[in-house]
């Protein structure tokens, strides 16, 4: 009998912790010194980043208050914020009626648009932004099929804040759209229903009912939507669109220039954190629970009638845009660069690149998270709750400030570590520590603290107990948390262009370094091998969903 089974059948048994016998207590003491010890490691690691930032800035002195203040830098800090927020109000617009008609609305197919509409979250923005440059460029593809008709020799430019909008928004509005989804689906048909029978027709229900519970998820998603584009890379700088990032990098590139990528790296995280303060006051103190006493049920499906047409093409529409048409261009790409001769060589061992570096990266964020998540949910304190919070300052910091940390701490204070694919690791686990703590917290929370105490009463060491029974227990978040941070390190550009070693490639900076010199051909087909294994991780997720 193993050893899971035993316990499950001493639960009765078990036994609070402060009646466990003294040398018990004294062993949990010692597994609780060494979290900590490791906790306090990962917090090490994930301070780096704001030292050095202070650093530097302190460094340059009164230059940092001039570049600040100067009329460029708050025209970068205007487009940064104008871009964001439209970015995250147009993600909200396409987001809201998708969420409503595939989960409450008898739309045709509305599983496959469910899962349709939200598959865009895979295409990493640089590579959206390519796919928009060689379509609708001055010279784009468009352009040469309406020429023989319409005589059109150019059109209008992309560049700039068009591009840059229509990018961000084709890929981001998915987040908006997952946490409206998961709202509406936790709705108490009973608001509507009440509604209803107060004479409010179906419009005005949705306008005062429904679009006022949706509020908490919709500030969350709008908030995931514009930290995004604040720290997105790819897209603003292939599109030229000046916001913090990309100035952040071409600084970074002139060598000379980098006390002053660290100043404007600094305002960049001090603006995410205004946001995240901001955000935290909206949310209000308004409660959107349903009522304790009432049993949850599934609402019926609102008939579209005459409307199931347009719904079906404004669905339809979206998933043409913001997926298929995508597709359909790197397939095109693709299949003109081997009519051309490109060969898959140089992809195939930059995927192998890929994947390598980012399963190691997400099994290290893991071993690093679940320290910290540990303390939060077994040994609650104002310490371990500081601790989980301090993860989640990764979240807030775009991988170029991250980048630029660990070049500065790398070269200066660990020249053997400079350039190298540890240090490259370590990068990817101060940016995507969040997801693997949000996980494993997760399923800790859901794992009975009575089969772990079942396990200390029969006398097992902590340390048996929790690799026989905690770790099984916490499997399944453990794996969703592992291949969620595979996915996100799988499409990070700036922290690999900066710090992979000399020579050594992924699919991201293979990708950028075509689509840089405009050799669209060349960019497809690691595009293609990179949203194709960023996929795998994604069917993880939605299966274990099911």
């Amino acid at each position: 009998m193993s050893l899971y089974q035993t316990v499950a059948k001493q639960i009765p048994l078990s036994l609070p912790r402060r009646s466990l016998p003294r040398r018990w207590r004294r062993s949990w003491d010692g597994f609780t010194a060494l979290l900590l010890l490791a906790a306090v490691l990962t917090a090490g690691l994930l301070l780096l980043t704001p030292a050095y930032l202070l650093v530097r800035t302190l460094e340059s002195g009164a230059t940092a208050v001039d570049l600040l203040t100067k009329p460029s830098t708050i025209a970068t800090l205007g487009r940064s914020l104008w871009l964001s927020a439209t970015v995250t109000l147009a993600s909200i617009v396409v987001a809201v009626p998708l969420a409503w008609l595939t989960t409450s609305t008898d739309l045709p197919g509305r599983r496959f648009w469910a899962v349709a509409t939200a598959l865009p979250l895979v295409l990493p923005s640089y590579v959206v932004a390519f796919l928009l440059v060689s379509l609708l460029g001055p010279k784009g593809l468009l352009q040469q099929w309406l020429f023989p008709f319409t005589g059109i020799e150019r059109f209008p430019e992309i560049y700039g804040f068009p591009g840059a909008f229509i990018a961000l928004t084709l890929m981001s509005y998915p987040y908006v759209l997952l946490t409206a989804r998961a709202a509406l689906q936790r709705m108490d048909p009973a608001l509507l229903e009440a509604a209803r029978s107060l004479g409010l027709n179906g419009w005005q229900t949705f306008w005062r009912v429904t679009l006022p519970h949706l509020r908490p998820s919709l500030l969350a998603g709008g908030l995931l939507v514009a930290l995004y584009v604040l720290r997105d890379f790819g897209a603003v700088a292939m599109m030229r669109y000046n916001t913090f990032t990309r100035i952040i990098y071409i600084q970074y590139q002139t060598f000379t220039g980098r006390s002053l990528a660290a100043v404007l790296a600094l305002a960049l995280v001090l603006l995410v954190l205004v946001i995240l303060l901001l955000e935290m006051r909206a949310r209000g103190r308004a409660r959107y629970d349903r009522r304790a006493g009432s049993a949850p049920r599934v609402a019926r499906p609102v008939r579209l009638g005459r409307w199931r047409w347009p719904a079906l093409i404004y669905a339809g529409t979206v998933v043409f845009g913001a997926l298929l048409l995508p597709a359909l261009g790197l397939l095109y790409w693709a299949a003109r660069g081997l009519a051309q001769g490109e060969t898959l060589g140089v992809v195939w061992q930059s995927a192998f690149n890929s994947v390598t570096v980012s399963a190691a990266a997400a099994v290290a964020a893991l071993l690093a998270a679940l320290p910290v998540a540990l303390l939060s949910v077994r040994r609650p304190s104002r310490f371990s709750q500081g601790l989980e919070r301090l993860t989640y300052a990764g979240f807030a910091l775009p991988g170029i400030v991250i980048a630029l940390a660990f070049v500065f701490f790398g070269a200066r204070y660990a020249p053997a570590l400079y350039q190298t694919l540890p240090l490259l690791v370590a990068a990817y686990v101060v940016l995507f520590a969040p997801q693997a703590v949000g996980a494993a917290r997760a399923s800790l929370l859901q794992a009975p603290v009575r089969l772990e105490e079942a396990g200390r009463s029969l006398g097992r060491s902590p340390f048996h107990v929790f690799g026989r029974i905690t770790l099984p227990l916490l499997r399944p978040g453990v794996l969703a948390g592992w291949a969620l941070v595979f996915l996100t390190c799988m499409k990070e550009l700036p922290a690999a262009l900066i710090l992979s070693p000399l020579g050594y490639r992924t699919l991201a900076t293979a990708v950028w370094a075509n689509i840089s010199e405009a050799f669209f051909a060349r960019a497809a087909i690691p595009a293609l091998l990179l949203i194709l294994l960023s996929s795998i991780p994604l069917a993880i997720l939605t299966l274990r969903d099911k």
